[in-house]
């Protein structure tokens, strides 16, 4: 089917998922770790656009851990990490696994420098990065570790999953395709929900990019795929955001539906001491809420993002999968025009030229893959004898 005004093509898809996803991590970073009700009162109301950073001035001391400018515009370390990624599919332009992580992705953290935005200064990514994510650089780089069981031992979070969408947008419209490839990359990052939920989304972004899919399509999707305690958070989530159309009546009944799958506990910043342990009965909560939030809002990019943003937690990572996916549903336009800008400009990002970077290789990837599933089939009616 060729693309039309009203059916996005790849290429609009890939640039609004990734546009999406920076938009949605430049909202949320500076209320992220809050309450609903913290927001409320720091910003006198709901956040509905860009605000500034949370502490102000005091930011380097009153989080020392994370001294950085979230807010203003700024993306952090989800769209840092996304757009490794893309590197590394320019470089392998193929399809990645554990290996390409310790081929490329370590090598791209620790070796390259680029604009990171919070501080406003050129730096290593690496330096950026918090310890689940130099985690990968400790077990790849000095440890020697087999890439396919690097992961374990991490903490289980949701920094494996918040940079999986260009896995899903190359294998646009193939979300089992999109889905096993993620769990094959992360092996190298995480174990358990945190690698389960990083294959659920890149299977939610595949998903989006099938024409004619919707929020709901989305979600019985990737409920066809999840496993143990993700399938069933999502699955507690869904129930409950399908009767809401409004972020903010839906952002306390969605936290209590998470809530008996999130190990971190009622306390974002002082998480429970079984917090972010392997198993199969738990979750993260960052992937099932950004899914509740785009049923509540039902694809549309203000209303979904927004209500993964004044959810507080982890809302930069809520609010980037939630952009992600409602950006592939719909193409670029779908991103308010005014966020895409102010977000451009002061993370120094192009948000076009990832985008066709990924965009040629996904069509390099499908050509390959039709190839061999021709191959395949012509080898299967032999040895069948579907071919005399």
């Amino acid at each position: 089917m060729t693309p039309t005004a009203n059916v996005p093509g790849l290429d609009d898809r890939i640039t609004g998922s990734l546009l999406g996803a920076a938009v949605g991590d430049a909202l949320g970073g500076p209320v992220e770790g809050c309450t609903p009700e913290q927001i409320l009162e720091r910003h006198g109301g709901r956040v509905t656009g860009i605000v500034d950073p949370w502490n102000g001035d005091d930011r380097r001391t009153a989080r020392p851990a994370a001294p950085c400018r979230e807010g203003d515009g700024h993306v952090t370390d989800d769209t840092l990490m996304t757009h490794a990624l893309i590197r590394v599919y320019e470089k392998v332009r193929d399809h990645l696994d554990a290996y390409a992580v310790a081929d490329h992705l370590v090598p791209e953290l620790m070796n390259f420098p680029a604009w990171i935005p919070e501080p406003e200064a050129e730096a290593l990514p690496l330096q950026r990065l918090l310890l689940a994510e130099k985690w990968v650089v400790t077990r790849l780089h000095y440890g020697h570790v087999d890439p396919r069981e690097a992961g374990n031992g991490n903490i289980v979070n949701c920094g494996a999953a918040m940079y999986m969408a260009p896995v899903g947008l190359v294998n646009a419209g193939h979300p089992r395709a999109a889905y096993a490839e993620a769990l094959d990359i992360t092996g190298a990052h995480q174990s358990s929900y945190g690698r389960e939920a990083a294959g659920v989304f890149a299977a939610a972004v595949a998903a989006a990019c099938a024409p004619g899919a919707t929020p709901v399509s989305v979600v019985d999707t990737v409920l066809s795929l999840a496993k143990d305690g993700t399938e069933a958070a999502i699955e507690a989530v869904a129930e409950v955001a399908c009767r809401y159309t409004d972020f903010e009546s839906a952002l306390a009944p969605l936290r209590k539906a998470v809530a008996p799958f999130d190990t971190v506990g009622p306390d974002y910043r002082a998480p429970s001491l079984g917090a972010r342990r392997p198993s199969r009965l738990h979750s993260i909560e960052e992937l099932p809420i950004a899914l509740g939030m785009l049923l509540v809002g039902g694809g549309d990019f203000r209303h979904t993002v927004l209500g993964a943003v004044n959810y507080g937690r982890d809302c930069d990572s809520i609010a980037a999968m939630a952009g992600a996916i409602v950006g592939a549903l719909h193409g670029e336009p779908a991103v308010p025009a005014d966020w895409a800008k102010r977000v451009t400009e002061a993370s120094r990002l192009d948000p076009h030229a990832p985008a066709r970077t990924l965009a040629g290789v996904a069509r390099e990837v499908f050509a390959r893959d039709a190839e061999a599933r021709r191959a395949h089939e012509t080898a299967f009616a032999a040895l069948t004898g579907a071919d005399r």
